[in-house]
């Protein structure tokens, strides 16, 4: 395998070509490999190969490398598992959600894992780089490749864990520049791992095993989850007191060793606000008690319902109450620039305001179905809420957008308008003394 890894003999087939799978399809083509991508929608296997980008947003490079690895016939996309049966290499890049109970949803990888199983390749390397809750190698992966394959891991096929590190806006570049952790079943396929992705990422590729692939994956979004609602934390301490967190966050990282991150709105995407969950699961089934986590995912899940409590504040100092106001929302993804709206605060937003009696209208730039003038969509509204950081909106005209308005109210989730002038304004962690 190494030896044709080298080579650049080996056939790589992605499977799931969404944020992860499709830029890891491309970078693979582009460095020389033949590879086939699999995914179970047909409108976006039509896309791909038309050479047309599916993702929408700000992804530096990404269309332009799809269009050039498709014309050269280095990148091909179907429906169809059987054109996984040549394949020497097989990554999984499907979504591993939780539901509503923290539990471990993985459907589109057990349907991908039985699927695959009777067209793989005797001899070939199969790497998850899906985020998973440890543990999930050896009693779910395994197991069910095993069954619906009828082939031995570790004999006639191999097993790794290798987790993406990306985020929207970046995918190509955090592919290329960020590290990897290369869990193998045994430390052969994990050095196998590294021969592999030497030839895309050109950063540290750390061998291991798989188990402490899934902790390192988990844990470290775990840690941004937690650092987050630690900042959340204390501008509602802020807001109550008197103070400024942007000020404080500033002298306090002005300390050694701190580094105080950023509060917001909440916290959206699909891996933070369901990767600790995957981190807590395996031990929470034995009886450890988890409590950091726990409170961490509540102070960000409580952040939407905050921004309405600082829209009503705000609503009320114009005399106008909250239920049958129309209000327009701005951002609709859970990232700035980019159209990811999975686990998006926003939804949390709009559906507490609806549920309030208030009219909502969405702007989004890039989310199909909220584009459009903003202007135009203000006419009518009392209010405004940022939620989103779009580069589109730091360059709205502040004055047009208030003349539009019935009232000259501004919540803003995001520091898009501190502090701004003129109007009836509440931000995160900012007082009105």
């Amino acid at each position: 395998m190494q030896e044709k890894i080298a080579a650049k003999t080996a056939r790589i087939g992605v499977i799931g070509l969404g944020y992860v799978g499709l830029p890891v399809a491309c970078l693979f083509a582009e460095a020389g490999f033949d590879v086939v991508g699999l995914d179970v929608k047909a409108d976006r296997v039509d896309a791909i190969n038309a050479g047309v980008s599916p993702i929408e947003g700000r992804e530096p490079g990404l269309a332009e490398l799809l269009a050039d690895v498709v014309a050269g016939g280095r990148l091909r996309a179907t429906t169809e598992y059987a054109a996984l049966q040549e394949c020497d290499v097989v990554t999984i890049n499907v979504e591993t959600p939780v539901d509503e109970q923290h539990t471990p949803r993985y459907v589109a990888l057990r349907s991908a894992l039985r699927d695959l199983g009777p067209v793989l390749k005797a001899g070939a390397l199969v790497i998850v780089e899906s985020t998973i809750a440890p543990g999930t190698m050896a009693r779910l992966v395994k197991p069910l490749l095993e069954e619906a394959s009828g082939k031995r891991a570790n004999v006639d096929f191999y097993l790794g864990h290798c987790p993406e590190r990306v985020m929207p806006g970046k995918l190509l570049t955090n592919l290329r520049g960020v590290s990897r952790v290369c869990g193998g079943e045994t430390p052969e396929t994990a050095q196998t791992m590294i021969a592999l992705y030497r030839h895309i990422v050109q950063a540290d590729l750390d061998p291991t095993d798989c188990v402490t692939a899934e902790l390192v994956k988990t844990a470290e979004n775990a840690y941004r989850d937690v650092n987050i609602a630690f900042a959340n934390e204390v501008a509602l301490i802020c807001e109550a007191v008197g103070g400024d967190v942007w000020k404080v966050r500033e002298l306090v990282n002005k300390s050694p060793g701190r580094n105080m991150l950023m509060p917001g709105a909440g916290v959206g995407g699909h891996c933070i606000p369901k990767d600790p969950w995957l981190l807590a699961y395996q031990a929470q089934q034995t009886g450890v008690p988890i409590r950091l986590i726990a409170a961490a995912r509540a102070v960000n899940d409580g952040m939407p319902l905050h921004i309405v409590a600082l829209l009503e504040d705000a609503l009320r100092e114009a005399g106008r109450p909250l239920e049958g106001m129309r209000l327009l929302v701005l951002g609709y993804a859970y990232l700035e620039d980019s159209d990811d709206t999975r686990n998006s605060p926003s939804e949390v937003l709009v559906a507490a305001l609806r549920e309030r009696g208030a009219e909502v209208v969405i702007h989004d730039p890039y989310v199909v179905g909220y584009q459009g003038d903003v202007y135009a969509l203000a006419e009518g509204c009392a209010a405004v809420v940022v939620m989103v950081a779009h580069s589109e909106y730091k360059t709205l005209d502040l004055a047009a957008l208030k003349a539009a308005l019935r009232a000259p109210v501004l919540v803003d989730g995001r520091r898009v308008f501190p502090q701004a002038v003129g109007w009836i304004y509440r931000g995160v962690g900012e007082s009105i003394w």
